[in-house]
């Protein structure tokens, strides 16, 4: 069985190998084996790879915070799955060909999902779906700000809020994106750069914009905290520049605007299981009625992690980096 590595952590083509390792062996009481069919490249496991994730396990370690996989077999009492079902695995250490996790940890899916999409369904998703829900309660057709509005998110936040009668201010920094961000429902997308405020508010004819999602932090976080009106809320999920969130005093002191952050496993656990499996129920729906499609850029067997992790790392890709383990996709 064949598996990725750190012995250190560093530069992620460097630092990720595949391995040659036991077999994961039979599934205990309670526990489901699976085989891994697809896992994507994401931002936090770039982080994972390089040190710098909030998660730090002791060497050697395997990366891998998202995948899906077909269930192989299932140990005494597990009746929420059964071999040959489609599931996504709530766990880490995805990067691999095989695992086994207890069977509360996978959730099942349709047969027919799209394998593709259903890879990239446990993080990126519920996070645009989180953000648009649980932040600020937006009145219909409100204004929604966000920066790096063609990143895997930013394009399923576009589709969301479209779907819920939302309307989206979209910064990039490239223009090329322009047309496919549109395509997606996106009502105004800018460049970003300092006289962003100012853009924005002729864009919306200073309509208020209550919420606004940022994933870049350090001086860009406070652009988006003045494009608010006075009582919006800022959140940051990710920090692209790998800075601190700036945002002046005066926006939060004297227009009260507020800054919060997000991440998807705190959210969650607020909720019940039952709650997250119908958030991703409702989730998936989506996906196999097109309202959620996220572009892949490129699919590569796990011996080329290195190649994998090069492309995941460079700029001007048009959708996610996938590796398929097991070659079934």
């Amino acid at each position: 069985m064949k598996r990725i590595e750190l012995n250190s952590y560093g530069i992620p083509e460097d630092v990720a190998h595949c391995v040659d390792t036991a077999d994961v062996g039979a599934p205990a009481a309670g526990e489901a084996t699976f085989e891994v069919i697809a896992f994507p490249i994401n931002p936090a496991d770039i982080g994972f790879c390089r040190g710098t994730y909030r998660l730090k396990p002791p060497l050697p370690a395997t990366p891998g915070a998202e995948c899906l996989g077909r269930v192989t077999a299932v140990g005494a009492a597990v009746t929420n799955v059964a071999p040959g079902d489609l599931v996504i695995n709530l766990q880490r250490e995805n990067w691999t060909q095989k695992r086994h996790v207890r069977s509360e940890d996978v959730i099942k899916l349709p047969s027919d999902v799209d394998h593709q999409q259903a890879a990239m369904l446990r993080i990126n998703p519920p996070t645009a779906h989180l953000l648009l829900s649980d932040i600020v309660d937006l009145p219909p057709n409100g204004w929604v700000i966000q920066n790096v509005a063609n990143s895997a998110v930013g394009r399923l936040v576009i589709s969301l809020a479209h779907e819920r009668g939302l309307r989206t201010i979209n910064i990039v920094r490239r223009e090329d994106v322009f047309d496919e961000l549109k395509t997606l429902g996106a009502d105004i997308v800018l460049l970003d750069g300092p006289d962003l405020p100012a853009r924005v508010k002729a864009a919306v004819n200073g309509e208020p914009i209550m919420l606004g999602i940022d994933a870049v932090s350090g001086e860009a976080t406070g652009r988006i905290a003045a494009c608010l009106a006075d009582g919006g809320a800022v959140c940051t999920y990710g920090s692209m520049s790998g800075e601190n969130p700036l945002i002046p005093g005066s926006e939060l002191i004297f227009r009260g605007v507020s800054h919060t952050g997000f991440m998807l496993g705190r959210f969650l656990a607020k909720r019940s299981a039952a709650e997250i499996e119908a958030l991703y129920a409702e989730l998936y729906k989506r996906i196999m009625s097109g309202a959620i499609y996220a572009p892949v850029d490129h699919i590569y067997p796990i011996e080329e992690i290195r190649t994998a992790l090069i492309r995941a790392q460079t700029a001007g890709r048009h959708g996610k980096v996938l590796v398929s383990p097991n070659g079934l996709i």
